[in-house]
């Protein structure tokens, strides 16, 4: 075992603070790696404040986590020392159904993924995520990190990335394709990037206008106010594939309404309350709701490689640990454009 320095959250009301965890020793399949830079995810704040259900305290969030490996395991042949290496949102599964089996480890059916954090590995240990100066994880759920993505832009790829990539990748987004994002934020920044590099119209649903600048600048062909009744009356049947990336409970009527035939709206975000959905636009439209939890290892691996090759990153501010709580109050005020990484090396150095 070893001691690593990190930041935890004790409770759901106090601020996260500096503390050490203790990290395993490297197994045969092991890797260990040093953490360059860890993002912060608006799921990191939902489970510190204990909105997802009661954590098991001391919680060292982060799930989008980058940096280099310093140790590998006697039968790990995929890595080495001094290779990029990443981890997101899960750190393992049961291996054995079908899901996994298929590259889903996301969708484990057997004892369900093994977050990263806030979470129960097989050695029966709590996992402790990004927040930290180093990690120790099983050599098949890391994905390497490809030249041409620096390490602080890579991290927010392993969850905002993926949560997008995988939705667009499944319902076909491309040439030909009318693609809507709800939401310009750490996710919905990402789902502009990524539709417009796959080919495929791009418009951004926001309450306003206030981001419209940017997101052109980001690769949107069109952007729209919902708050504005006319949205709703102009776009109607316009779109093959939305993408809420917001967690309000929204209008879900009003939202299907902008699908074309066949069209489909997918749920990212995670509202707190159950949603209200009206048979009538499904009906009418042939219309399909629907939602996606970001994505399996070997779709990870091939979002890391796309964005490489497209040039695609998300915009980030880069933060010292100490700024942590700041940066937390924020993202709920959405005073972030778009996602904050954490440089960790102080952590490393401690």
């Amino acid at each position: 075992m070893s001691t690593v320095t990190a930041y935890a959250a004790t409770s759901a009301t106090e601020p996260l603070t500096k503390t050490t965890v203790t990290r395993r020793d490297v197994g045969p399949h092991d890797v260990r790696f040093d953490i360059h830079f860890a993002g912060i995810c608006h799921s990191d704040i939902h489970t510190v404040k204990a909105e997802w259900g009661q954590p098991n305290y001391p919680v060292v969030p982060g799930h989008e986590i980058a940096g280099v490996v310093t140790e590998v395991g006697s039968d790990v042949t995929a890595y080495k020392v001094g290779d990029r290496v990443g981890v997101g949102c899960f750190v393992d599964s049961c291996r054995e159904c079908d899901n996994c089996k298929a590259g889903l480890q996301q969708y484990c059916t057997g004892t369900g993924m093994v977050g990263t954090y806030n979470a129960v590995g097989r050695d029966g240990e709590p996992t402790y995520g990004g927040y930290s100066g180093e990690i120790v994880v099983d050599e098949n759920y890391v994905l390497r990190i490809p030249e041409g993505i620096g390490l602080d832009a890579a991290a927010p790829l392993l969850c905002a990335g993926i949560t997008l990539y995988s939705p667009l990748r499944h319902w076909n987004a491309g040439p030909g394709k009318k693609v809507a994002v709800i939401g310009l934020g750490g996710l919905g920044h990402m789902g502009v990037k990524l539709a417009h590099a796959m080919g495929a119209e791009v418009t951004v649903l926001s309450q306003s206008l206030k981001k419209m600048e940017d997101g052109l600048r980001l690769g949107a062909d069109a952007y729209y106010a919902t708050s504005d009744p006319a949205t709703f009356k102009k776009l109607a049947g316009h779109f093959d594939l939305i993408l809420n990336t917001v967690s309000a409970n929204l209008d879900m009527g009003k939202y299907l309404g902008l699908l074309a035939v066949d069209g489909t709206l997918v749920e990212l975000g995670i509202p707190e309350k159950p949603m209200a959905v009206p048979v009538f636009p499904l009906a009418g439209g042939r219309r399909s709701l629907s939602g996606s939890m970001i994505g399996g290892i070997p779709e990870t691996q091939e979002m890391l490689d796309f964005c490489a090759e497209h040039g695609v990153a998300p915009e980030i501010e880069v933060i010292e640990p100490d700024y942590i709580n700041e940066a937390y109050e924020r993202v709920l005020a959405s005073d972030v454009r778009y996602r904050f990484v954490i440089d960790t090396a102080s952590l490393r150095e401690a």
